[in-house]
């Protein structure tokens, strides 16, 4: 067997165990704009109508008419794309208004966009920080912190998920190591379990340690805080966070791009050294266009944001009284903890046909034995919507034995 051959075989052989093993992840086709209501197919080609609970789609703006209407105009005053980078011919008007619009929002001095947010992630260490300095970083940040950090030289850090002490125990060992920088990152908000990074207290140790704190908001920028403004409003640390980096994809009208937003000189330097931002194309266009039209909408109300709070509640009171075990929390992101991969793709399927699209999630997406279906709420959702998708959860959980008939209070 030679050697090409020999590669591609043992590709086939692990995505034969991944099959064996219930874990391999297929995904679904959907035929309709992303919505509180969407259209999917079955195996056997025909078509279902149903509620969408596993969308980033927040605040329910990814096809909101305004947000259409705003990336038209931009198509037609600005172009579909750039054919450049930003730096040689890439940067137009909108895409400056937008950084500096996010800048305010966010309580910063400066935003630099990328295409995406892991693109954000993967080119903010290596610029600024060398192995002089020191990263410490939550074991359960995204994957795109984790790939950033490894792309640095400076030396890294762990502490046990939320955990205080540990963070206190990295903070002293990087001073201890001679550290000329430190630098505190995290989730603000984690995506697999909805848990809300106590930034007041990091920063206190940032404080007393002399650390810089850094935030990822890709799920809060919107909707965390009084008015939407994210972690650090929810916290009451607004303002006082070094480096924030987030997305456009999700709650900010969910089609791609990321940024990074933060003093003036951080945001320089990352324009003159971050390869992601020195070697992608500009954001497109109509998506800067949408951009500016959801921040319209954010500064003007705070109505979007009130409603799924009022929706989250509605649903996670529901869903325990159900019988159904949840992490607690008060995010949209709803952990419905059923432990075994299998169960849980099994409990996906029996929504589906009973008219509620979510996707089972299990290792590698979250530790081995932690399995469970990840239900997002929107403001799309009407409440009508959410009693339909509880009863939905009462019947399949019933079916498929993971609830006692007539166990639901």
């Amino acid at each position: 067997m030679t050697t090409s051959n020999a590669f591609y075989a043992n590709l086939q052989n692990e995505l034969q165990l991944i099959k064996e093993s219930g874990l391999f992840k297929s995904e679904r086709v959907i035929t309709t704009p992303q919505s509180a209501y969407i259209q999917t197919t079955t195996a056997t080609g025909s078509k279902l109508q149903v509620i969408n609970l596993c969308a980033n789609n927040y605040l329910g703006l990814s096809s909101h008419p305004a947000v259409i209407k705003a990336a038209h105009e931009a198509l037609d005053t600005h172009g579909f794309g750039l054919s450049s980078v930003r730096f040689i011919c890439g940067t137009q008007d909108i895409h400056k208004e937008l950084e500096s619009r996010l800048s305010q929002f966010l309580g910063t001095q400066d935003t630099i966009l990328y295409a995406a947010a892991f693109d954000a992630n993967g080119g903010l260490f290596e610029p600024l920080f060398t192995e002089e300095d020191a990263v410490i970083s939550d074991e359960l940040n995204h994957a795109s912190i984790i790939d950033g950090i490894r792309l640095c030289k400076a030396k890294r850090y762990r502490y046990k998920h939320n955990d205080m002490e540990d963070l206190e125990r990295c903070l002293a060992q990087a001073k201890a190591d001679g550290a000329r920088f430190k630098l505190v990152f995290t989730d603000g908000v984690f995506s697999m379990d909805g848990t809300i990074a106590q930034l007041d207290k990091i920063r206190a140790l940032c404080d007393q340690y002399e650390a810089l704190m850094g935030i990822d908001e890709c799920h809060a920028s919107g909707f965390v805080g009084t008015r939407g403004r994210g972690t650090h409003e929810f916290r009451g640390v607004f303002g006082k966070v070094d480096i924030i980096t987030g997305t456009l994809g999700k709650a900010l009208g969910g089609a791609s791009g990321g940024f990074t937003s933060g003093r003036k000189e951080v945001i320089d330097l990352l324009r003159q050294r971050s390869r992601p931002y020195l070697f992608s194309n500009s954001l497109a266009p109509s998506i800067v266009g949408a951009s500016l039209a959801v921040m319209d909408y954010l500064e003007g109300s705070t109505e979007l944001r009130d409603k799924l709070e009022a929706n989250t509640q509605y649903f996670r009171k529901a869903i325990m009284e159900a019988g159904f075990e949840i992490r607690k929390g008060e995010h949209p992101i709803v952990p419905i903890m059923v432990y075994d991969a299998v169960a849980a793709q099994k409990l996906a399927a029996r929504l589906l046909e009973l008219g509620v699209y979510v996707i089972g999630f299990f290792f590698p997406v979250v530790p081995k034995g932690q399995a469970r279906i990840r239900v997002q709420i929107s403001a799309g959702h009407s409440r009508a919507d959410l009693e339909q998708a509880v009863d939905a959860f009462k019947q399949a959980g019933q079916d498929l034995g993971l609830l006692e008939k007539g166990s639901a209070k």
